[in-house]
């Protein structure tokens, strides 16, 4: 049996596991890992500038891929870094395993230098977390942390490892396990048939029916199935904001996003439904608005991985506990064999939700000669890269824009983080998904806000050559800050207006990219089109809108999904 230190078993183990990248940066607990991993060449190694930056990088490769993502980094400081990214991948169910060095084992509780209970303190937002006793236990841990990320609800798994563990002079027998065996930990595989079977029931006599799709539909490679059973039905379908992609954004069938700044159409539809099919979603609180006023008159049908997700929010009248395409799956083949819906009750119900698409569409007011409106940048956006692109995104007013004018028809294809709302996730994760797709078109669209928390990473992209399109829909402020301000602080705009805000076009340039400002109409289809035909350049297009424009429909807090300003001056 071969001999290896504990730094090599962990290299050797992600080489064993398939590991293609992983993105971190070095310190003085990990440096033996880093030396070993120097010694070989199946694993890449991302050298990110900010440790949150790594975790957000392996984030967008996991979204893009359904392959964990890995991250590596230092004790104290370094791993606190990570705190944020590993939280955001928690929040929206990404599989992630983060290996964090840690102090000598024999230092541990003493207050070393750099020393942090990653352990303790990453408890709440990991699925799961090992800390390494012993460095034979390496492989099993490692093995152990890649299945409990990726299976069942997906999640960020934590190794934390002692520096001694992993000293050079230190040799162990190396065997990687060929399976795990966990009592404590069995994923649900199956659905119940049972339950299944009511749910079909319930569809086939269903006279308002609305499918309701979620995150878990993406991460659970269950969109052709979805797809499936919508077209079996001819139901309307309907995505949330981590769902968006899961169902076609050009189909007939799509209503649009739904929720707190979803389509008039998507949210009337649900809170006039009869009968709601919910799959991988969690019926949170940007979706329900009130929960006890969500959909009354609607049977919910729940399906999800994870049975403390089903009622948690709103009571499910058929909970289904399963992976979702194994459900679907099941669902579409008794679907099959068990005659049609009820085809005229539908057809008088698409009549309506038509009628609903008259209203509002997602329509806004142009400006003919003033500036720009943001909306108006991400359907040129659109334009230029013929709805093909990877789009990340940072969390803000650009976030919705990009949500309601970008029309998704791939699953993985919207990169954004939904649970935690991190600002300064959309350039690194980009960067992830650009490294997982090195030929795609990747666009990250973002605010000047955003954009300056991770902008560091500008010089990981110029090392490793990355031809990412940063699209800066620049407000000169804190877009969504403001607009709350707007609306319900009486136009007070507390800290909300970014002032000495840096010229884009040359700190681009400084990092060695090609800088584009934009100001006028007239000049940005153009724009897009110059900066899209640099294939092997990063460019960073700073391209300035109306500073006054809001997100619009938006839920009326406290109310029902029908409730919503869809204007300033209109409400339902």
């Amino acid at each position: 049996m071969e001999m290896l230190s504990g730094a090599e078993m962990v290299v050797r183990a992600l080489q064993d596991e398939g590991v293609e990248y992983i993105f971190g940066y070095p310190g003085g607990a990990v440096l033996h890992i880093y030396d070993a991993l120097f010694q070989q060449d199946k694993v890449n190694h991302i050298l990110v500038r900010h440790e949150q930056a790594a975790t957000h990088a392996a984030d967008g490769y996991a979204r893009s891929t359904g392959k964990p993502g890995v991250v590596l980094v230092t004790s104290g400081p370094g791993a606190t870094n990570a705190i944020t990214g590993i939280a955001t991948a928690f929040m929206d169910s990404i599989p992630m395993v983060v290996l964090s060095g840690q102090v000598r084992s024999d230092w541990i509780g003493d207050d070393a230098f750099q020393e942090t209970d990653m352990v303790g303190l990453s408890r709440p937002i990991v699925k799961h977390s090992f800390m390494v006793r012993d460095p034979r236990q390496i492989p099993d841990m490692i093995k152990k942390a890649f299945y409990i990320a990726s299976t069942g609800r997906p999640g960020p798994v934590l190794v934390d490892i002692p520096k001694d563990h992993t000293a050079p002079h230190n040799t162990f027998p190396y065997e990687y396990p060929k399976k795990v065996k966990m009592r404590s930990y069995a994923p649900v595989t199956r659905g119940h048939s049972g339950q299944i079977r009511k749910a079909v029931d319930e569809l086939l006599k269903a006279k308002r029916p609305v499918i309701y799709s979620g995150g878990g539909v993406v991460q659970g490679d269950a969109s052709e199935a979805l797809t499936g059973v919508a077209r079996k039905l001819n139901f309307p379908v309907t995505n949330t904001l981590m769902g968006l992609g899961a169902f076609p954004g050009t189909d007939k069938q799509f209503l649009g996003m739904l929720g707190m700044h979803g389509t008039y159409e998507a949210n009337m539809a649900m809170h006039n439904a009869d009968v709601i099919l919910a799959a991988g979603a969690r019926l949170d609180d940007r979706v329900t608005n009130d929960a006890k006023k969500f959909c009354p008159g609607a049977k919910i049908i729940h399906i999800d991985i994870d049975p403390a997700s089903i009622s948690k929010n709103v009571a499910a009248h058929i909970p289904i506990v399963g992976p979702v395409r194994q459900v679907l799956e099941e669902m579409l083949t008794m679907l099959d064999e068990s005659g049609e819906p009820d085809h005229k009750s539908v057809d008088r119900w698409w009549q309506e939700i038509d009628g609903w698409r008259k209203v509002h569409g997602l329509r806004y007011e142009t400006n003919e000669q003033g500036p720009m409106k943001p909306q108006q940048v991400v359907q040129a956006l659109y334009k230029a890269t013929n709805g093909e692109a990877y789009v990340s995104s940072d969390v803000g007013q650009h976030q919705m824009f990009a949500a309601q004018y970008y029309l998704y028809d791939r699953p993985r294809q919207w990169i954004n983080s939904g649970g935690l709302g991190t600002m300064g996730f959309g350039l690194p994760a980009a960067m992830g998904v650009q490294f997982a797709h090195p030929e795609a078109v990747v666009a990250c669209v973002t605010g000047e806000g955003s954009i300056q928390m991770n902008i560091q990473e500008l010089s990981t992209c110029l090392q490793y050559g990355l031809p990412i399109k940063i699209i800066n829909i620049n407000n000169q402020a804190l877009g969504m800050v403001r607009q709350w301000q707007d609306m319900q602080y009486g136009g007070r705009h507390s800290q909300s207006y970014m002032e000495s805000l840096p010229d884009f076009v040359k700190l681009a340039e400084s990092y060695g990219h090609v800088g584009m400002k934009v100001e006028k109409l007239e000049d940005l289809d153009g724009a897009m089109e110059e900066a899209f035909a640099l294939k092997d350049r990063l460019v960073f297009m700073d391209i300035y809108v109306d500073p006054t424009e809001h997100v619009y429909p938006m839920h009326i807090a406290d109310g029902s999904m029908r409730d919503m300003w869809l204007s300033k001056t209109e409400r339902t």
